[in-house]
């Protein structure tokens, strides 16, 4: 049998931090840990705010101190979680602290290079097969997007209903390399479901990214050049 392991959850703790930080009793874990689920989910299923969704939210980061929860979104378009004069982040920020009833201290930070970023690889593809796309076409289109990105390697695997197909099938396309068992190498991994007329299709993701480590992280895979697009950050 296949031995198929999460390529965040294999390298966590070893070359990879944890998306939430902070420590508690046993008393308290399970309570807190809920909590973190409840901020998460409330951000990205937000019933009312459907420009979340398109904001591209790569990944969501907790840590805790005594006094209040730090939250931090890693986002491609920032300007839409933030909105005009940062009303609409004010808002949010309200509203998680109604949700958890603490004091949440939000931060948002703008992910320089969305092509290489797995989740939101595999929502952008998520969002094309809704619009009728053709599956293979957009495979084709999105590995060459993340190759001329800078990636090393990328993986696009995709299974339901294909095409319309009454037979729920699996395929698989992929370039470069990916080293899955290496856990110095930079998998980034992003799973998601296009909702299709005909059903939901599962969409995984897996990006090589380079290795841990290295000096030019933030460069440019293929040149060595520091990319020429700044971060920029947010807080409340």
């Amino acid at each position: 049998m296949g031995q198929k392991v999460n390529p965040i959850a294999f390298r966590t703790g070893v070359t990879r931090g944890w998306g939430s930080r902070w420590y508690a009793s046993k008393q308290d874990f399970s309570d807190l840990l809920v909590e973190d689920r409840k901020i998460r989910e409330f951000i990205t299923k937000h019933p009312k705010k459907s420009q979340y969704k398109s904001a591209g939210i790569d990944r969501i980061e907790i840590e805790r101190t005594r006094d209040e929860v730090r939250v931090m979104l890693y986002v491609a378009r920032p300007g839409l979680i933030i909105g005009k004069k940062g009303q609409e982040i004010e808002i949010l920020q309200a509203e998680l602290q109604n949700l958890v009833g603490r004091r949440i201290n939000l931060k948002v930070e703008e992910v320089g290079r969305p092509e290489l970023q797995a989740q939101l690889v595999a929502e952008d593809i998520a969002q094309q097969l809704a619009k009728r796309s053709s599956f293979r076409r957009t495979m084709k289109r999105m590995l060459e997007q993340t190759m001329d990105a800078g990636a090393k390697g990328i993986k696009i695997q995709m299974a339901g209903r294909l095409g319309g197909a009454e037979m729920a099938r699996r395929e698989k396309q992929s370039a470069g390399s990916i080293p899955l068992s290496t856990l110095q190498a930079k998998i980034d991994y992003g799973f998601t479901e296009a909702m299709t007329p005909q059903g939901h299709i599962g969409i995984q993701v897996w990006i090589n990214q380079g290795t841990y480590g290295d000096d030019n992280d933030g460069a440019d895979a293929q040149t060595g050049q520091a990319s020429k697009k700044p971060k920029r950050s947010y807080k409340r």
